[in-house]
């Protein structure tokens, strides 16, 4: 628990007055989202855009005031944490089923800032089910032809013995694969099946990771991408 709010508040350091905000949604992003109501207690003024609607409800609880996507062309920062991270700064996200709108946010945002405990920070991707989100529509045809692919192992994920319903009203597939060595091939893989609306796969997205260390440290990694 202290690693991840080392690393969520740590994060707030790269909002400035005026901004518009990305706001994640996950256990990591929840304290970066506490922060920065405190800070807009003490006076900053930024708008956020929610990633899910689970996150819009923390963040009107809280005081954030909010901005619907619909209304702009870039956000200036995204905080938002990760599944899993690996040494190129490639992203798994997807675990708490907000993939979809967290990578339309972090697509249009000036810098995309990742936090997460040292946990998630892993030499290869795969070792958590890389979710896959589909059409309700003629599902069972979609996992087919992932499960054509080698070694992606798709299972639908399950919400009280019924299926797990997105934000967007759209299932998820979870795909058990162990390694994924090749991250950038295989998101263009997935997205081309009909029926996959997005997955998971965050490649050449992430400027800033910053890493929560169980000993009270932080690391902050820089992208090198060009």
């Amino acid at each position: 628990m202290e690693s991840k709010k080392l690393a969520g508040e740590k994060a707030v350091e790269y909002i400035k007055d005026g901004m518009i905000v990305g706001l994640g949604t996950g256990s990591t992003v929840y304290w970066t989202i506490i922060k920065i109501a405190e800070l807009i207690k003490e006076g900053l003024k930024i708008h956020g855009v929610p990633t899910s609607k689970e996150t819009e409800q923390l963040a009107i609880k809280m005081g954030i005031p909010l901005i619907n996507l619909s209304k702009l062309n870039k956000v200036d920062v995204t905080i938002d944490g990760a599944d899993e991270v690996n040494p190129r700064q490639e992203l798994i996200k997807g675990g708490g089923g907000a993939l979809l709108r967290e990578k339309m946010i972090a697509s249009i945002s000036e810098q995309f800032v990742v936090v997460a405990d040292e946990s998630k920070f892993v030499s290869t991707l795969g070792k958590f089910p890389l979710p896959v989100e589909v059409t309700p529509f003629g599902w069972e045809i979609t996992k087919k032809q992932i499960e054509w692919m080698d070694n992606t192992n798709p299972r639908l994920r399950l919400k009280e013995n019924a299926p797990y319903i997105t934000d967007n009203g759209n299932y998820i597939l979870d795909c058990y694969m162990d390694t994924i060595e090749k991250p950038e091939e295989l998101t263009v893989q997935l997205n081309l099946i009909p029926g996959v609306v997005e997955n998971g796969l965050f490649v050449n997205m992430s400027d800033i990771v910053i890493i929560g260390g169980n000993n009270g440290g932080i690391e902050i990694k820089h992208s090198t991408r060009t």
